[in-house]
């Protein structure tokens, strides 16, 4: 009779750690499946940011590139900054340095309308033909100071430059 009653519970703890290692696996393969699709979360917001950057300051070269064609459409004449009301992008521009360099920011850009550019446009006079160099930028999301808006990185921003020359 003890030998029968023996072989019983060497069966049911069999079965008991058959059941934890089962179970051990499959939480294993579970956790690995989790930290995965983790990662892809993770791979794709930032992946968002980036094109949410790179295109902000891609609208800044572009506005800049536009206001420099013909500068004389908004009103740019040298350096009387009271004719100069220039708009991009649905934004009115206030330029920063009106003259042969000025700066400019881009506010409210993007699908979120959190995207900004900040562009910095340098023109070279002294030289035949002049150089004019760009450099604009972007950022994913900008600081919101109270009602303030500014181009300036906020937390977990990605930021992504464009220069051009010509």
């Amino acid at each position: 009779m003890i030998i029968k009653n023996t072989k019983k519970f060497f069966k049911k703890g069999f079965v008991l750690l058959f059941a934890m290692v089962l179970s051990s696996i499959v939480l294993a393969i579970a956790f690995g499946v989790a930290n995965i699709a983790l990662k892809e979360i993770n791979f794709s917001t930032s992946a968002k940011d980036t094109n949410e950057a790179f295109f902000a300051s891609d609208v800044g070269v572009e506005c800049a590139l536009y206001l420099g064609k013909d500068p004389s459409a908004f009103g740019f004449t040298g350096t009387d900054s009271s004719k100069i009301t220039p708009s991009c992008a649905g934004t009115t521009l206030n330029l920063s340095e009106p003259g042969p360099s000025w700066i400019f920011s881009l506010l409210a850009l993007g699908s979120e309308g959190k995207s900004c550019a900040l562009v910095s446009v340098f023109v070279d006079t002294n030289i035949i033909p002049s150089k004019t160099k760009i450099i604009s930028k972007g950022y994913s999301n900008g600081i919101i100071d109270g009602n303030t808006f500014t181009c300036s990185p906020g937390p977990n921003s990605v930021e992504r430059e464009l220069e051009v020359n010509y």
